[in-house]
Order: structure tokens, then sequence, then C-alpha cells
């Protein structure tokens, strides 16, 4: 029991020696870091989203899943979304109902497209300062450096999805021909 107390304490001392996460300055390599990995994924996002058939769009796995068409607006809304509610940063469009809204192929790609270069735009023009500027993220006080990394996460999370969407309707991705 004491070996368990030892640890606690111990816990307890670091993470009070911690600076919350909202006052961390961002890694020195975060935007380049970051901008990799955006683009790794948005480019890929789009090219998918252009190899996949017009006539697969409303395809999905089963009842009660995202559509194909449904999981390209389910990241064009977030890009907007974590930019607008979480960092303040208005979107150029309405993006509330876009997986109910948007059901072809040419909107679907057009509005993809336009989200990542928003996402691209913004960060671009945010100072070493409004990376660290503090705002919250799913109700907990974070750095606006983190949203990104969310965002980018959220993005690789349904890459994912959408190349195995892509394979069971008999796309290869285009990447890896």
């Amino acid at each position: 029991m004491s070996r368990i107390r030892t640890l606690a304490l111990l816990a307890g001392v670091a993470l009070a020696g911690s600076a919350p996460l909202s006052a961390q300055a961002a890694p020195s390599d975060f935007r380049a870091e970051w901008q990799g990995q955006f683009e790794g994924s948005a480019q890929k996002f789009v090219a998918l989203a252009e190899a996949v058939p017009a006539s697969a769009y409303d395809w999905s796995p089963m009842e009660g899943t995202m559509s194909v068409v449904e999981v390209y607006m389910h990241i064009a809304r977030y890009n907007y979304m974590y930019l607008d509610e979480n960092m303040g940063v208005a979107a150029p469009i309405a993006y509330a109902d876009l997986e109910e809204d948007v059901t072809t192929k040419d909107a679907a790609v057009e509005i993809l497209t336009a989200s990542m270069e928003h996402v691209r735009s913004t960060v671009g023009a945010m100072s070493d300062a409004d990376l660290e500027a503090s705002t919250t993220l799913f109700g907990r006080d974070v750095a606006n450096w983190a949203v990104l990394f969310q965002l980018v996460a959220h993005m690789k999370e349904h890459l994912g999805q959408s190349i195995a969407y892509a394979r069971s309707n008999g796309v290869v991705p285009p990447w890896s021909r």
C-alpha cells in the first residue's frame, strides 16, 4: 500500500508543477509538423473524393453508418466548425447541415476542397502567439494549437474510414497504385 501512496504522491507533485495546456507554448516545430500531417491527409481526402465514382457516393457499409458523401461532408463540417467554434474564425459557408444537404459528387468535392483551403489559409495567417492563445475544446481549456492537432487527428480517423469505403467499392486509392 505504501508503494501506491508513493506513486500517487509523485504523480500529484508532477501534475501540480506542470502548467495547464492552455498556457503551454506550441512545440517549436509544431507548425511545420502540423502542416505536413494536414497536407498529407488533405491531399489524400481530395484525391479519394475525386477517384470514387459518383454512383458510389450514397453507399454505406450498413444501416446506421455514414455514406461516402456523408463522411466527406463530415470532414468539411468539422474543418469549418473547429476553426469557428473553438478559434473564433468565421466560416465562409453555413456548415451545420452539410452531411444532410450535400448529396452529389461535384458539390462534395468542391466543398471538401474549399474546407481544406479555409484551414490552410487560416493557419497560414496565424502567428505563434495565435497558436498559443487560449480557447476551449470539448469543455477543456487548451491552446489553439491543440485544436489544430485535434482537427488533423479527426481527419486521419475518417481518412482510414474513407479508404475502407473506397476499397469496398473497388476503388484503389490513387496514391497507392
